[in-house]
């Protein structure tokens, strides 16, 4: 947690502290790539630059506020103010529905409106992403053919195309199934945090990521599990926990409700990044 964040919840009484732990909790858990800082007095995320969601104290509660949550379609969300905000207001931690905040934090990421330059347009608020004018085709009146889902292979695996850049990462990612997408988000973001200007391509139906020194790791969808390859992991301290049959390479799994270490994650990460990768392709 944020440590301006977390001296704001401190100074909360017991309950509404509670429930600030709580939030704060779970918004750097489904918004990992988000930065957080307390502005305007109360706990706030952004997403480059953009605030998406925040909370404060009331007198007796908690409010929960979504910047763009007018937009998101979610019964349990309230209208706030004048622009597109949408709030929820909690008095216990137990009225916190963990799957609703998933899902609206879900939403907080793809649906925004753009506040961030609302005073250089002078008070006027524009579309920002996942809001704005429908195709042309539809405006007029012709038929929009939705884009396909990729197919998931064997084990639940995404089929994407071989490409490279960030873009079929994306498409990957928000194509796993289940549980296994949320966890593909924070371990994008984890990875683009540890490595600044990471080099992104998607080969044999799975992302990978590189550095000047070649691609040191990628991920693959079985059934029950998510594959972490470390292609230098026997190089790594401590090395993954699992053997592979590839000279040099190990593993991490990562099941369902496993609580992800993110700082040994971080850590292999950096050092991998930093020692020579595999050069199976272009890097």
């Amino acid at each position: 947690m944020n440590s301006e964040t977390a001296n704001y919840n401190k100074k909360l009484p017991a309950a509404e502290r509670a429930i600030g732990d709580l939030l704060a909790k779970q918004i750097d858990r489904h918004l990992p790539e988000a930065e957080n800082k307390v502005w305007h007095g109360h706990p706030v995320w952004f997403l480059d630059g953009n605030p998406v969601a925040g909370y404060s104290n009331l007198k007796g509660c908690v409010r929960l506020l979504f910047w763009s949550g007018q937009s998101f379609d979610e019964p349990g969300l309230h209208k706030e103010g004048s622009f597109k905000a949408a709030e929820a207001r909690f008095t216990a931690v137990d009225q916190v529905d963990l799957k609703a905040l998933k899902r609206w934090l879900g939403k907080a990421r793809d649906i925004q409106w753009d506040y961030k330059n609302l005073v250089r347009r002078k008070g006027k608020l524009e579309p920002l992403k996942g809001v704005g004018k429908k195709p042309a085709a539809a405006r007029a009146g012709k038929s929009v053919k939705k884009a396909e889902k990729p197919k998931l292979l064997s084990g639940g695996n995404p089929q994407i195309a071989k490409a490279d850049g960030d873009a079929p990462v994306q498409a990957y990612i928000e194509a796993m199934p289940g549980w296994k997408r949320e966890v593909g988000r924070s371990l994008d973001a984890l990875i683009e945090r540890t490595v600044p200007g990471v080099r992104k391509a998607v080969r044999w139906n799975s992302p990978f990521y590189g550095s000047e020194q070649g691609w040191f790791l990628s991920l693959h969808c079985l059934t029950k599990y998510i594959k972490v390859a470390f292609f230098n992991g026997t190089q790594l301290k401590p090395m993954p926990p699992v053997e592979s049959k590839n000279q040099g390479t190990r593993y991490y799994h990562i099941h369902e409700n496993d609580q992800l270490d993110e700082q040994q994650l971080k850590s292999w990460i950096k050092q991998a990044s930093k020692i020579p990768g595999w050069q199976g392709f272009n890097c």
